[in-house]
Parts: C-alpha cells; sequence; structure tokens
C-alpha cells in the first residue's frame, strides 16, 4: 500500500466534499464544466455521446453526478478504497482503477472533457505531472476540453505554517524557501505550487492552450467555521459571490486549490 492509498484509507473524501467548502469548490468547477459540456451540444452532440473523463475521480463526487445527467462518464482512480465507494454508488460510472501518469488502456483522441482534478496534488516531480498532463491530452479529443486542478502554496503557508503555528519548526527544517515557496516531498503528501509553476508546466506540453485560469473555492476553506454558521440563503449568496470572482486574476492563487482550463490544439 503506497502512502496515499494508506493516507485516503483513512481521509473521509466523502465527508469533505459535502461540507460548506466543499459545496463551493463543487458548484463552481461544475459551472465550467457545464459550459464546455455545453459547447459539445451547440455542436449538435446528443448527451449519451458526449464522453468525460475524471482522472483521479476519488469516490465520484464529479463523475456520478454528471453520468446521472446522461453523460458517458470513465472513471479512473488509484486508490481501491476510493475506487469501492464510488463502485457502491450503482451509477453507469465505467470505473476502472488506474493511474494518471500511464492511461494505455484508454482510447487517443475520444473525451470531449477530461478531469484531471486530484493526481497533481500528489505528483512531486515535474515530469510526472508532465506525464499525466500528456496522457491527459492524448485520451481527449483535438478541440476538447482539460480542466487540471492544483493545491496552491500561499494557502498550504498561511494555514500550516502560520495558523496552526507550525512557522518555527518549518523554517528549522528548511522547508520554504527564501521566498517562502514549500519545499515538498513525498512524505507530505501535496504538493504545493505558485501559478508560475503551473505556466511553467504548460510550456513545456506541447498542443494546449489555456483558456482560462480560476479559483473554484475562493476564500472557502479560509472561512469553514463561518460558512458553517451561514443560513442556506446566506451561503447562496456566498457561492454567487464565489463564481462572480473565481476568475479574478489578483485572487487566483490565494485559494487553496487553482483550475486551469485547457484546450487541446
Amino acid at each position: 500500500m503506497t502512502e496515499i492509498e494508506a493516507y485516503y484509507n483513512k481521509f473521509n473524501e466523502e465527508k469533505r466534499l459535502d461540507s460548506r467548502h466543499g459545496r463551493v469548490e463543487f458548484n463552481t468547477s461544475m459551472k465550467y464544466i457545464h459550459d464546455y459540456i455545453n459547447e459539445c451540444r451547440y455542436r449538435g452532440t446528443a448527451d449519451s455521446n458526449i464522453h468525460i473523463l475524471d482522472i483521479g475521480a476519488g469516490t465520484g463526487r464529479y463523475s456520478v453526478p454528471l453520468a446521472d445527467e446522461g453523460y458517458d462518464v470513465t472513471a479512473v482512480e488509484l486508490v481501491k478504497h476510493n475506487l469501492g465507494i464510488l463502485k457502491a454508488k450503482k451509477s453507469s460510472v465505467k470505473a476502472r482503477q488506474g493511474n494518471a501518469l500511464n492511461l494505455s488502456k484508454l482510447p487517443e483522441n475520444f473525451y470531449d472533457v477530461t478531469l484531471l482534478f486530484g493526481p497533481m496534488y500528489h505528483l512531486f516531480d515535474e515530469n510526472d505531472k508532465l506525464k499525466a498532463l500528456n496522457e491527459a491530452k492524448r485520451v481527449t479529443k483535438k478541440g476538447g476540453v482539460i480542466l487540471v486542478a492544483y493545491v496552491m502554496n500561499e494557502y498550504g503557508v498561511i494555514t500550516y505554517a502560520f495558523k496552526e503555528r507550525n512557522i518555527l519548526d518549518v523554517m528549522k527544517d528548511k522547508r520554504l524557501t527564501d521566498d517562502f515557496h514549500t519545499i515538498n516531498s513525498t512524505k507530505d503528501l501535496y504538493d504545493y505550487v505558485r501559478i508560475e509553476d503551473i505556466d511553467r508546466l504548460n510550456s513545456r506540453c506541447e498542443g494546449i492552450e489555456r483558456i482560462k485560469i480560476l479559483s473554484p473555492d475562493g476564500a472557502a476553506n479560509y472561512m469553514r467555521p463561518f460558512l458553517n454558521k451561514l443560513s442556506e440563503e446566506e451561503f447562496t449568496y456566498f457561492l454567487d459571490y464565489q463564481l462572480a470572482i473565481c476568475e479574478r486574476a489578483d485572487l487566483i492563487g490565494a485559494g487553496a486549490h487553482t483550475v486551469d482550463i485547457l484546450r487541446v490544439k
């Protein structure tokens, strides 16, 4: 069992995604997923012929509702525990165990929308990230889109180093650069990046272009207890606020996650 598998066997991914801050991330991401599904509809593609691939699908938070909407959804998940939960939902998702670095069992130039929402969190070598991005590009149709999620450096530093008061140990162990970029290792499980890291990775991947980049959760993870105190009506306004500001260049990168939306040329 890998460290990642051991972590997700204990971590309640379902609970996180159903939380208020998880709903912010889900609501924002689904809005953009549907934007690109609607492109397919505009071209006259029937819902059942819109092919969606979810790489690193977890417990099916995105795969299952998209399948329930009538789309042809394939899910690839590394962790058996998560895969078991996904399959137990008895949806039409075609779920299989697999690794984002090797999608050789999947057809080339086939999927209209590809989600790469988990793997980049746990790949520490840029060459591995490039391999995952190239694999996602290979299986996505020309003109199709790939939505790639990352966990962001400033959220990690602010939360772990300062909010949780680990800064002295972090500095002692030399886990931050002089400009406070995290120095990650596999024992940390998560690899934290900045926008310039994402830009550098994209520059190495031929045949893609950025459509837009956004923060799917914004301030939500910083203010979890406050979100939980909001009434449903108040929370609805927060969801609207998040959708209104999620593409603002002055805010992207400050949230816990960033979603990079890429077109395959």
